[in-house]
């Protein structure tokens, strides 16, 4: 894992300034006992493990993805991936299309018709255009990854079951939130909507999810 994002305190202090319930959900989960939002930077595995964890239990997709793990090898990259068989991959317990998904994803790495670095240049909403063109990557794992991969500042990932939750406790609202109150939101914590979406994530459950 890399550094704490740069802008993490700056957004910590304007978001608390902006709204009274996200000031309490920050000093809540304030150092020494905050986790904070941080980064492997590593684009292919996060995006394997974002594939292996679509519509199951997070149990179920640690268990998948340590399996999968051990068939790569020493490292989970493109070139290990790739000389895994369909029947080896399924064996991890991941379904066809989940199989299909990982395996064009490594062609894709190696042929070079997805480039990561591309990435780094791109807007929020070009990057996830970008990555939903991916087999098995809709615009929640795209969001997933730019938040958690690129620790872009600002992204609010509205299909998030978990955040619409958070904002129905957090701000009394019923679930699901009203639509126009989620992107009032938006406006308010923006350009620092991947930390209120953090600590929002923390008022339902404490323990962080990595990608």
């Amino acid at each position: 894992m890399t550094k704490v994002p740069k802008y993490w305190n700056k957004a910590k202090r304007y978001l608390s300034k902006k709204d009274k319930i996200m000031s309490k959900l920050i000093k809540n989960y304030r150092s020494p006992t905050e986790t904070i939002l941080t980064s492997r930077k590593d684009i292919f595995f996060s995006l394997c493990k974002s594939i292996i964890g679509q519509q199951i239990s997070v149990a179920a997709a640690n268990s998948v993805f340590l399996r999968f793990k051990k068939k790569c090898g020493k490292r989970i990259n493109a070139k290990s991936v790739s000389k895994l068989t369909f029947k080896q991959l399924k064996s991890c317990g991941l379904s066809r299309q989940k199989v299909l998904g990982i395996k064009n994803l490594a062609k894709q790495t190696l042929n070079k018709s997805f480039n990561p670095k591309l990435i780094k240049r791109m807007s929020d909403e070009e990057a996830i255009l970008y990555l939903s063109s991916l087999r098995q990557i809709g615009r929640w794992s795209a969001e997933m990854i730019l938040l958690f991969t690129y620790n872009r500042s600002n992204i609010w990932p509205v299909q998030d079951i978990g955040l619409l939750r958070a904002i129905s406790k957090n701000y009394k609202k019923k679930y699901l939130p009203p639509t126009r109150f989620v992107e009032l939101l938006k406006k308010n914590f923006s350009p620092y909507c991947s930390v209120a979406t953090w600590y929002l994530w923390r008022s339902i459950d404490p323990e962080p999810i990595q990608y």
